[in-house]
């Protein structure tokens, strides 16, 4: 996730596949022979007879086959046919178009602002170099403006609008652009680049506002439709399916977030960062929020219930405190405990063959504090074991700050058990846990 505004991890690459034929010529199973023979002329009546008669024959099966049932119809006809379920396609319109008309008013653009100040190196306010280059170079602090649009949906109608951390990060001015040309200026009331939501507030009242939809439910297959300013080109509607659920941050490419992304094949472009991502029945489901360079249809949203959880501290007091351990992990497998254990500069050195180990202890986090090691595998915590890296990050975001995790490990072919109280995530850091 970029730091820039709307700059999203985005590039794209397109391979043209070659289709090949192969010509195939067919010979006749008999030599055409374009010879007249004399005899048969002679002999009319031995070739007539044996037209006519089936020809006869023919008329008959015509009639017989036709007073038949045909071979399909014998088959289909004792079976019961599935149903399969309409979609939900209203009259003189379908599902795609119900669902925007319903939400597009709630979708707004989001105008954003920020100066940035260049300064000049130190070095070049040196005589020596004024001597030569005299008015070449800057006296002072250069400044300039950057700008940048998003996307954001409107969540209460007194003027909360939700949008990503990215889309508003060190604006100096936000403008909110709704869909029936009003504008506004907007307060960004709070972000969290750990999940890259932020909070807007706009002066208004009576506003369009979407449905939240229930993110737990979404079942890859599904349905997607997504609404934004893509490229600058207001209100655009892309639609495709939820390709998958659960994608963790180190998948997406973004291993300083904290979100289990939506993947879904409707076109996200920059721009559409912070717009909606709807079901079928015109629920958010998702935030829109990146897509991965050099690929196609492969783009992310953020889980509408973790935009809101967070939405929802946000607006309460102005920031989130994210639980953190203070390690990085990586799920062991019989390879990786192999790699390491037979590489002459590897510190770590690994008896076990399932679990996860511990390859950082940050100096002075909650895990140094408790007496995690490198080299440690964690097997269990609070009493449940745990396969991957991403369970640990998950229980660590499902706990609270100053709480106690237990942690079930093996060091050196021991069994030890640790408690853990998470701190607050170091967000200026971004490490992941």
């Amino acid at each position: 996730m970029a730091t820039n505004h709307d700059s999203e991890l985005r590039r794209s690459e397109t391979q043209d596949g070659v289709e090949q034929s192969e010509s195939v010529t067919v010979t006749p199973a008999t030599p055409k022979n374009n010879a007249t023979s004399p005899a048969i002329w002679a002999k009319p009546a031995t070739y007539l007879v044996p037209l006519m008669v089936g020809a006869g024959l023919m008329f008959a099966g015509d009639r017989w086959f036709a007073s038949k049932p045909s071979l399909a119809q014998q088959a289909v006809a004792p079976t019961t046919v599935a149903q399969i379920p309409a979609l939900p396609i209203t009259a003189g319109s379908n599902f795609i178009a119900t669902a925007v008309e319903r939400v597009g008013p709630a979708v707004v653009r989001i105008d954003s602002a920020r100066t940035v100040t260049r300064r000049t190196p130190a070095i070049f306010n040196d005589p020596f170099f004024r001597q030569f280059f005299g008015a070449e170079i800057p006296s002072g602090p250069a400044t300039r403006v950057e700008r940048g649009t998003g996307s954001g949906f409107i969540i209460k109608a007194d003027g909360l609008v939700l949008t990503n951390a990215h889309v508003v990060d060190g604006a100096d001015t936000v403008t909110v652009a709704l869909k029936d040309g009003r504008t506004f200026s907007g307060k960004v009331m709070g972000q969290d680049p750990v999940t890259d939501v932020a909070v807007i507030k706009i002066q208004a009242s009576n506003l369009p506002t979407v449905e939240l939809g229930n993110s737990e439910q979404i079942r890859p297959g599904e349905w997607a439709i997504a609404i934004g300013n893509p490229l600058g080109l207001d209100n655009t509607v892309t639609a495709g399916i939820i390709s998958a659920t659960g994608r963790t941050s180190s998948q997406v490419g973004v291993p300083d977030k904290r979100v289990g992304f939506i993947q879904t094949d409707a076109a996200i472009n920059p721009g559409n960062s912070g717009g909606p991502l709807l079901n079928q029945q015109g629920q958010v489901i998702g935030m829109n929020t990146a897509i991965i360079g050099g690929a196609q249809g492969l783009g992310f949203a953020i889980p509408i219930n973790t935009a809101q959880r967070i939405a929802n501290q946000l607006v309460a007091k102005g920031s989130v405190d994210h639980p953190f351990l203070g390690i990085q992990m990586a799920t062991l497998t019989p390879e990786l405990r192999k790699t390491l254990n037979s590489d002459p500069n590897s510190n770590i050195q690994v008896q076990e063959d399932q679990g996860i180990l511990v390859a950082r202890v940050m100096r002075n986090s909650p895990a140094a504090k408790a007496g995690l090691r490198i080299g440690d595998v964690i097997r269990k915590v609070d009493g449940r074991a745990v396969t991957s890296a991403d369970e640990i990050q998950q229980a660590v975001e499902n706990s609270s700050v100053g709480g106690t995790l237990r942690l079930e490990l093996r060091r050196n072919g021991q069994t030890l058990n640790l408690a853990v109280q998470p701190g607050p995530f170091p967000t200026q850091t971004a490490q992941s846990e």
